[in-house]
């Protein structure tokens, strides 16, 4: 049986909202197309908890009784279900990032950009909000540290990546954040793959002092406080 939690400092409505929106994440990964049955995962860090998306168990089959958490070291602390098989690769992002959530997906476009270049071309501006041009890790296998090592290179100063035929990692401050990264990395893959495919025609790509100019204009972006 697993060990109770008993962390003072990580309330347990905390945990239970931090679920509610891990699990409404997870759903909308599948509802978008970005994973297919109980591919991809999803994990979000509250206090000193990893909360992270079950093994094998349908998103839609989730529910509060299914709260699966790990402490930073893996150890499961909540939780009756297994956690994800990639949780080396989550593990890995919160030991070297400041980062609070984590999503990783099977995205059809990204990954296939994956098995084609070793750099997704800058074709659009908003790559700049990744950090820079979005690498590809190499391959390993799933739910491996050699993956997750191959993971953090490519995560260098960026806040997304690609996966070597597998799919796409991105982080960020919160679940919104790193959901939205993941969804405008497959965009840009769609959109790159879209005008590469056109026969005799080659897609114009912004240079790097352009895309310097745009992640200096990206500071400023948004309401003030938000």
């Amino acid at each position: 049986m697993t060990a109770p939690h008993t962390d003072p400092y990580t309330e347990p409505n905390a945990v239970a909202e931090a679920w509610r929106d891990l699990v409404a994440t997870a759903r909308r990964s599948a509802a978008e197309g970005l994973v297919v049955g109980t591919s991809g995962n999803v994990s979000v860090r509250t206090g000193d908890l990893i909360l992270v998306t079950p093994s094998g168990v349908p998103y839609d089959r989730l529910g509060p009784e299914d709260t699966v958490a790990v402490d930073p070291t893996g150890r499961q602390v909540i939780g009756r279900l297994k956690p994800t098989s990639e949780l080396p690769l989550h593990l890995a992002v919160y030991r070297n990032t400041e980062a609070s959530a984590v999503v990783h997906t099977h995205a059809v476009h990204a990954t296939a950009v994956s098995t084609l270049v070793p750099e997704l071309p800058v074709i659009h501006y908003m790559t700049a909000a990744l950090g820079g041009p979005v690498r590809v890790a190499p391959y390993a296998l799933y739910g491996t540290d050699e993956l997750a090592e191959h993971m953090l290179r490519a995560l260098e100063h960026r806040t997304g990546c690609l996966l070597q035929n597998h799919g796409t990692v991105t982080h960020g401050s919160s679940l919104e954040l790193a959901y939205d990264r993941t969804a405008q990395l497959e965009w840009m893959c769609r959109l790159w793959l879209t005008a590469s495919a056109l026969p005799g025609r080659t897609p114009s790509l912004l240079s790097p002092a352009e895309l310097a100019e745009v992640g200096e204009k990206l500071r400023g972006y948004g309401q003030p406080g938000r």
